[in-house]
């Protein structure tokens, strides 16, 4: 019993330990994520619900501080130019996540809310749909899985590859808002390539999350569901803080530091991310719906990446 107390103490005070190291600003957002993986293997959570909540609620107040270092014109021009990229990938990646789903022999409901997390906007997409679609506890759970385990993947080797590939940075920031599930590893990830990048990355990956919505209804109205749709007010938000730098020059002193707060939030929530990921979520998540992910995320990223780089998906 004094052991187990004792591991406990300690798995405690190592986490508010990296999370004051988040919150200082002293580390990026990827080394963060890369704390919070070593812990999440290192400990049993101590909080683990408590810091699922706060990573969701934490990301989103995040992403609105981001906007105000947006200007209103990149934000719209980067919305507008990806729509019909945008519009396209998502239902291909459904069509073909639905078939893989098949025929590894995923559950319907839950090859549904992978393709869906990969095809907008991971986890995000997934909580807002998943209630609509009936999935029961274990089918969100092995959904969420598997888009966080592709998700800390793609924050760490995303960079390494757009580096290795040249790749510049509105390349890099488009690709990363097709091809990584949730907001949270785009924003990570292009922040750590430049900040052009975060720029083309953080608009249009926020322009692709308004899918959800068009994608909540047809799911309500297919499965006839009463279940109340998620809306992702965030999104909202972050225009209106792009509003507010752009034409409201008065408070331009308060944007940089609002903008840095959204960073360093970001950080936190990357930390918070990864120590929720451990031996036991990678159990839970089992082979096949992560065969299924790991295909789908595959050719999504591997696809998108061709045709920028062969100039036929650009801003």
């Amino acid at each position: 019993m004094c052991l187990t107390s004792h591991n406990s103490a300690m798995a405690k005070n190592v986490f508010f330990f990296g999370l004051i190291i988040a919150a200082s600003g002293l580390i990026s957002p990827p080394i963060a994520l890369a704390l919070g993986l070593v812990y999440g293997f290192s400990f049993a959570h101590p909080y683990h619900a408590d810091s699922r909540k706060l990573s969701k609620f934490l990301l989103q107040i995040s992403v609105v501080g981001l906007g105000f270092g947006m200007n209103l014109q990149q934000v719209l021009q980067a919305g507008r130019s990806g729509f019909l990229y945008t519009a396209i990938s998502i239902s291909v990646a459904m069509m073909i996540g639905l078939t893989l789903g098949r025929v590894i022999g995923v559950r319907r409901i839950a090859a549904f809310l992978i393709s869906t997390g990969t095809a907008i906007c991971g986890g995000s997409a997934i909580a807002a749909v998943g209630p609509i679609a009936n999935a029961t506890d274990e089918e969100m759970a092995v959904s969420l899985g598997t888009v966080f385990v592709l998700n800390s993947v793609a924050l760490l080797a995303f960079p390494a590859i757009g580096t290795a590939l040249h790749l510049t940075q509105s390349q890099f920031g488009l690709w990363a808002a097709l091809a990584i599930h949730d907001t949270s590893s785009v924003v990570g990830a292009a922040a750590k390539f430049g900040a052009a990048s975060l720029a083309v990355g953080t608009t249009v990956k926020l322009a692709r999350a308004l899918w959800i919505v068009p994608l909540s209804l047809v799911t309500a109205i297919i499965t006839k569901s009463k279940a109340r749709i998620h809306w992702p007010w965030f999104i909202g938000f972050f225009c209106l803080a792009a509003v507010a730098n752009t034409y409201v020059p008065q408070l331009k002193s308060l944007y940089p530091a609002l903008a840095h707060l959204g960073v360093t939030g970001l950080t936190v929530t990357l930390f918070l991310i990864g120590t929720g990921l451990s031996k036991a979520t990678l159990r839970e998540v089992g082979i096949r719906p992560l065969l299924q992910g790991v295909l789908l995320w595959a050719i999504v990223g591997l696809v998108s990446l061709q045709m920028i780089r062969m100039g036929w998906i650009h801003l």
